[in-house]
């Protein structure tokens, strides 16, 4: 293998290994894939920001990041605060199912669905531990030349497992014509949302003392 395909490689497992975990972007993502909603801009913009951070990161925004702890605890309190209203609101469409639907009547804005999009790229630490951080040492472990080609590879992991999760939720429509798939699922964001907000919480105030 050459060294240009090695790094393309490089960037594209690494990033694949990381993306694939269960997440609020993944989540996010499959409901409105499953409701056919924004799937197309969602998924550039996911992947796009991630391109963009993993550039960051390659680029030595990992070392500016660790300097500045107190960066790191704004955003886990932002994020949690975000996560937490979240999940609050998938609890609340379990307990009100007939407000469940994969009709226009649920629908989202274009805006909404970005700047939700946005919130949870953004105001989630782990993204710039792992995107930034962890990936931006990887890529800066390879030569000068080929980091290019490993932000490449990242980022095609990225816009790969965003369009197959956007576009392949359309496979369990079926499932989900039952309102009971739907209490299962909006159950299943409550848990993990309140979960991330409460491991960001505890870890800001770790990072406080």
């Amino acid at each position: 293998m050459t060294a240009p395909l090695s790094a393309f490689f490089s960037g594209f497992a690494l990033s694949a290994a990381l993306i694939m975990a269960i997440g609020a972007q993944n989540l996010f993502v499959l409901r409105q894939g499953l409701r056919g909603e924004h799937v197309v801009p969602l998924v550039l913009f996911f992947g796009s920001s991630d391109a963009v951070l993993i550039a960051a990161g390659v680029g030595g925004m990992g070392a500016f990041l660790s300097a500045v702890p107190q960066l790191e605890i704004a955003l886990a309190l932002g994020g949690a605060a975000f996560l937490t209203w979240y999940g609050v609101a998938a609890f609340r469409r379990v307990a009100a199912p007939s407000a469940i639907t994969t009709g226009a009547a649920g629908t989202i804005s274009l805006g909404r669905a970005l700047t939700t999009g946005a919130a949870f790229t953004f105001l989630n630490p782990h993204v710039y531990l792992d995107t930034v951080l962890l990936m931006g040492t990887a890529g800066s472990a390879q030569p000068e030349g080929l980091r290019p080609v490993f932000v490449l590879g990242a980022a095609s992991a990225s816009f790969l497992w965003f369009a197959g999760l956007g576009y392949g939720a359309r496979l369990l429509q079926p499932v989900f014509a039952r309102p009971a798939a739907w209490r299962v699922l909006d159950a299943l964001v409550g848990i993990v949302m309140l979960s991330l907000a409460a491991s960001l919480v505890l870890g800001a105030v770790s990072a406080m003392r």
